[in-house]
């Protein structure tokens, strides 16, 4: 006969008071992380001795969330749940080490920090403390894939979690501060991508107690009806559990978990049998609780629990009278009831834990590379585009693109570990060959008008959202899956922090060896700086390369392919790797093609390289060198490299195409850098450099200040001017255009001397005809537009 285990059966006393005692040992272990660095079971009377110098750490979000664990727990229990949690309410990282610890899964992972005595006081020293982990969730934190400092973002990432995995929960705790940030503002919207059929399901848990760092939250201060009626117009069903008496609040969120999660699955169950992908409303749980519950009630006359002065460390140990304050708190848990003499739980407590796998610290979704496949990719070799002679013909590079994306969705189709996330931009970017295959993801209201919208689509860009996109996707690789983030590049901007926080997960899971590898975080820049035709000024900023330049070197990799062929090859690499956030700046205009598959993927192989058919100092040195990175920089020194060699056939020209552009760092500073030979061989150490370069030169001047050649590196970039105008005035306003490059090769060769001088006249009359041409006819000359490269010139 099977053994009946309790938590299958009645929500009973003795279930209650064991999953009070758990919650009472959960919040003793947190409350000593902040604090204790000796005397881990208050075996002796407290000394200020055997506390931290400096603590360091948040006390307000913990109890409630430690509170949420204690019922996940059960929940997963009693209906073999595959469930993973998020916290988004900041810090309050403790929660999430006590919990682990209790049910053994930190102690696996981390032997040294053992369930007994000893390791207890080394789990509280180890908190918040140097050489020890941080204060928030973290990579260290098994089971966690969102940080602490992600404010904002539990949702989204919780929701990318759960797309194309139908039996996994996401339970997001959202933090009331949380709420008001735009990106979680926004993602209560979630609801309307998620397909009940082949998606799993989030399940939002507010953990509402009122306070910020020192103000009373929005959400804190709403109505009871205010609060029922915002998340039904977001499409939610809440369900509260309110009070702060501990006995029924654990019976009251027991009923209440139990009817949620019975109601997510008869809703999954529902679409699964019938194929009605009608969007449902979705349950949530809407936790009240005082904040800082449980802790001190009073300190130096000032209220402390359900008060903001309980958001980080409720007592300052400045006073004598602090110590007595913090032992009648720490002693408040009663820990001899909790652990034996030897600091390990108590069974009856410890047998309220998952098992395995169940447990949230082990649950292998939360380290996806552990559930990470291959995907299976088409020969990029075999959309090559037929350039003919170099510049012969124009085709848009996205476009071209789509064609091979198309192709990985075909190949993956049974594994459905594959999406494309764009903020309302597949079309403007040019990713048209994929609907061919998929859809947009949407389930709300359909017409029969919209275009390729359904449930089940793998295109993620029905919704208005960078900060969306980008949290989808996060999610969606940290769970172990596939895909890229294509934007217009000005608005990647708006998702800085995210890529930040990315990065800096991803450097710090390098060095854990139990964190597996997932697939690299691929942003793709579209509709970039240089063509704004109808937009403008607004839309024109390069800075997202200044931003991740700065991330760890071991982490980020930026590339600027210059045309269709550039762009599969480096596409195909950046979907195969690993543990790196990659940048890509590709352009969606129709633009000359340089470059047939072979060259291109010899030249993308290296990242940097001499284009031999545009350089005409074979055999002897250079009187000057043109490099380019970016695909409109690269048209634009052609050009004036064209002009050069027609006006001057004497005059002896190196040309160099950056594709990778750590190249240009120094190998002892990216793991892509060129030695010093490499690079001198390159650039030589004494002859002129232009630099034609997509975004702010001044990142071309950091990679390169150490090299040899430093002071004759002259780079021409973006410098915020424009407007609405033609493609070719924006590169005339900001000096990156064929005529502005001419008249700085002049200048840094003064030996030319009167040749030089009546060429440079020259452009400058040039420019002044563009002016007077484009002002009349509101186009770009037709010597710009119809300029070819010519290979015997």
């Amino acid at each position: 006969m099977e053994k009946t285990i309790p938590e299958k059966g009645p929500i009973t006393d003795d279930l209650i008071d064991r999953m009070n005692r758990w919650w009472r040992a959960a919040n003793y272990l947190s409350a000593c992380q902040l604090y204790l660095l000796d005397n881990p079971l208050l075996k002796k009377p407290l000394t200020m001795d055997m506390i931290k110098k400096k603590i360091v750490g948040h006390w307000g979000t913990v109890p409630g969330q430690n509170f949420i664990f204690t019922h996940l727990n059960r929940a997963i229990k009693r209906y073999d749940l595959d469930l993973i949690l998020l916290s988004g309410p900041g810090h309050g990282g403790n929660f999430f080490i006590a919990n682990d610890y209790l049910d053994g899964s930190y102690s696996e992972i981390y032997p040294n920090i053992s369930q007994d005595e000893e390791g207890m006081q080394k789990l509280f020293k180890q908190f918040s403390f140097p050489g020890g982990v941080p204060s928030h969730c973290a990579p260290e934190t098994p089971g966690s894939i969102h940080e602490g400092g992600e404010l904002g973002y539990s949702l989204a990432h919780g929701c990318g979690a759960v797309f194309d995995n139908p039996d996994l929960i996401a339970a997001v705790i959202v933090g009331d501060g949380e709420a008001e940030t735009g990106p979680l503002a926004t993602s209560w919207h979630i609801n309307k991508f998620i397909n009940p059929v082949g998606d799993g399901a989030v399940l939002p848990i507010m953990n509402l107690n009122g306070y910020k760092i020192a103000n009373p939250t929005v959400f804190g201060r709403m109505s009871h009806q205010e609060l029922v009626d915002f998340f039904h117009g977001c499409g939610w069903e809440p369900y509260f559990v309110e009070g702060d008496d501990p006995i029924p609040m654990h019976k009251k969120m027991a009923e209440t978990m139990d009817i949620v999660i019975e109601k997510i699955k008869a809703i999954q169950e529902h679409a699964r049998k019938t194929g009605d992908t009608t969007r449902p409303v979705w349950p949530m749980i809407v936790l009240r609780s005082p904040k800082g519950w449980t802790g001190p009630k009073v300190v130096d006359g000032q209220r402390i629990e359900g008060n903001f002065l309980a958001h980080q460390v409720p007592i300052m140990m400045d006073k004598p009278e602090h110590l007595q304050i913090l032992s009648d708190w720490l002693h408040s848990y009663k820990p001899e009831e909790l652990f034996d003499e030897d600091g390990h739980l108590l069974p009856d407590i410890a047998s309220l834990a998952p098992e395995g796998d169940h447990r949230i610290g082990m649950n292998p979704h939360a380290n996806g590379g552990k559930l990470l496949h291959d995907l299976r990719m088409p020969d990029f070799r075999d959309y090559a585009f037929d350039i003919g002679h170099h510049g012969e013909k124009d085709s848009m590079d996205t476009m071209n693109l789509g064609a091979f994306i198309r192709d990985i969705f075909k190949l993956n189709e049974k594994e459905k570990n594959f999406r494309i996330f764009s903020p309302d931009e597949n079309n403007s970017n040019r990713f048209y060959d994929v609907f061919d295959v998929t859809n947009r993801d949407w389930n709300s209201t359909l017409h029969d008008d919209d275009d390729c919208l359904a449930p089940d689509g793998r295109v993620m860009d029905s919704m208005l959202s960078e900060h969306m996109c980008e949290g989808w996707l996060e999610g969606y690789l940290l769970t172990g899956r596939h895909g890229f983030f294509d934007t217009y590049e000005a608005f990647s901007r708006i998702i800085d922090s995210m890529a930040s926080q990315h990065a800096k997960w991803l450097k710090v899971c390098n060095q854990l060896p139990w964190r597996e590898s997932i697939a690299s975080l691929n942003l793709m820049m579209c509709s970039t700086v240089w063509q704004q035709d109808h937009n403008g000024f607004t839309h024109q900023d390069p800075g997202f390369m200044d931003h991740m330049a700065n991330k760890k070197a071991d982490v980020v990799r930026i590339y600027l392919p210059p045309d269709t062929n550039c762009l599969l090859s480096t596409m195909d690499h950046c979907l195969r790797s690993r543990d790196y956030v990659n940048v890509i700046v590709a352009s969606k205009h129709p633009r000359p093609q340089w470059l047939s598959m072979p060259e291109a993927v010899k030249h993308c192989t290296q990242g940097i390289g001499i284009w031999d058919w545009a350089s005409n100092d074979q055999g002897q040195d250079p009187d000057i060198v043109f490099a380019c990175a970016g695909e409109t920089p690269t048209l634009e020194a052609l050009a004036a490299v064209s002009i050069l060699r027609e006006e001057l056939p004497d005059l002896k020209i190196r040309f160099i195409n950056v594709v990778d552009l750590f190249k240009l760092q120094p190998n002892n500073e990216h793991p892509h850098g060129l030695t010093d030979e490499e690079y001198d061989m390159l650039f030589t150490k004494d002859k002129p450099v232009v630099f034609n370069f997509h975004g702010y030169a001044k990142l071309i001047h950091e990679l390169t200040y150490r090299r040899h050649n430093n002071r004759l590196m002259h780079v021409r970039g973006y410098k915020e001017e424009g407007t609405i105008t033609t493609p070719f005035d924006v590169r005339v306003q900001n000096h990156v255009d064929r005529f502005h490059l001419v008249q700085a090769a002049l200048k840094y060769l003064p030996e030319l001397g009167n040749r030089g001088a009546y060429l440079y006249q020259k452009m400058s009359d040039k420019l002044v005809e563009h002016k007077q041409y484009i002002h009349e006819y509101g186009v770009d000359m037709p010597e710009i537009t119809n300029w070819k490269w010519k290979d015997n010139q």
